[in-house]
């Protein structure tokens, strides 16, 4: 049993610095330190976004799609860095090559894949899918920075 086997949403918030209603990552249900992660949010009709995007027809917007992916790198990025209990900060630094393959609805469970690309102490890129079940949702490579946190 590894220290990552019961990575629920205590664990996610103790990590990451996001709240309500811009946390995106539920649980971990995976994470090899330094290779990968695998993070699940569940997308209910209780989000905020779904009130304007758009209405009769619901859809996750594409950019916090992105976020998801970007949190569950983070939770990568700090507990394969050690910084745990640092306070330090994942920020976004570039956005590549994104692509949307298919709506995120109300009551979907999106699985959150991401891999290292490169890894350094303070900048690393990432590969990420976002799934629902076999079907590519979206996918994006993009860059980050672990800074301190704003004085």
């Amino acid at each position: 049993m590894s220290d990552f086997d019961n990575y629920d949403i205590k664990r996610v918030m103790s990590v990451l610095p996001h709240r309500y209603p811009l946390l995106l990552v539920d649980r971990v249900q995976e994470l090899v330190i330094d290779e990968r992660i695998h993070a699940i949010k569940a997308v209910t009709i209780n989000e905020d976004f779904f009130q304007g995007h758009f209405p009769g027809r619901p859809i996750m917007p594409g950019v916090l799609i992105i976020e998801a992916l970007a949190q569950s790198a983070a939770i990568m990025a700090i507990e394969s860095l050690g910084l745990a209990d640092s306070n330090k900060l994942v920020y976004f630094m570039a956005i590549e090559g994104a692509k949307f393959r298919a709506p995120v609805e109300p009551g979907c469970l999106l699985d959150l894949h991401v891999e290292f690309v490169q890894k350094r102490s303070k900048v690393c890129k990432f590969a990420g899918k976002a799934m629902l079940g076999d079907a590519v949702a979206a996918e994006v490579k993009f860059t980050a920075m672990i800074a301190d946190p704003p004085q």
